[in-house]
């Protein structure tokens, strides 16, 4: 069969390391992402703009179904967004803690410390709010709208915040992954269209000087991995 006319290749530009150094880079990395925590106390100095532009950059480079990139990164620096979305997020919490969440999930989230209240939403200098595009939308040449489907959007899309987190990470910044439920606000409050729905809230920072987090543990790796 013939290969279809689109279809571009280019050589792909690959640097083989040795095994030393290959060891060496793993260990390196997986002892800094082991410190990795989620925070919830910030302090309120601000980042610098090139360092955020390069981790969503990072997160940008992903992987994605049909390469269709099916993601949106909106950095929210302004205080008064910054309020509404905390405002707007409390009250859905507030009745998720209230009313939605069942014992189970309380009893689960107990050993973490957490409630409605989220003050980092404004207190964190930057929050990156992560939006799924569930399908393109393009100009057909009557002047209409043709929507272009997407292909493994939400694993596309997590593959990617897991990149913009160890990028943030790695950068020296403390992060939290943030999933206020329901989240239809955070495509009001920003504008974004409605073929963009919210899939993560990020606040990024340095940590408060008196910050805490849970004492808690992973997983081991023999608890994980299995060899076949």
């Amino acid at each position: 069969m013939a290969a279809d006319a689109r279809y571009r290749p280019t050589p792909l530009r690959f640097d083989r390391l040795p095994p030393d150094e290959q060891r060496a880079r793993a260990r390196e990395f997986l002892a800094r992402m082991r410190t990795r925590r989620s925070v919830r106390q910030f302090s309120d100095e601000p980042v610098d703009p090139a360092v955020i532009d390069a981790a969503v950059a990072t997160a940008a480079s992903a992987p994605s179904g049909a390469n269709r990139q099916p993601w949106r990164f909106v950095v929210v620096r302004d205080p008064e967004v910054k309020r509404r979305i905390r405002e707007a997020a409390e009250a859905e919490e507030r009745e998720s803690y209230a009313h939605r969440m069942p014992d189970e999930w309380l009893d689960a989230l107990a050993p973490l410390g957490t409630d409605w209240h989220k003050p980092f939403l404004e207190i964190a200098p930057c929050l990156i709010v992560v939006f799924r595009i569930d399908y393109g939308v393009e100009a057909a040449p009557d002047g209409s709208e043709r929507h272009v489907k997407h292909y493994y959007v939400s694993e596309s899309v997590g593959i990617a915040c897991g990149f913009l987190l160890a990028a943030l990470h790695y950068a020296g910044l403390a992060t939290l992954t943030h999933t206020p439920s329901p989240m239809g606000f955070l495509a009001d409050i920003l504008g974004r269209p409605k073929n963009e729905k919210p899939y993560l809230l990020i606040p990024v920072g340095y940590p408060a000087p008196d910050a805490e987090v849970p004492d808690i543990t992973k997983k081991t790796l023999g608890e994980v991995k299995i060899d076949i």
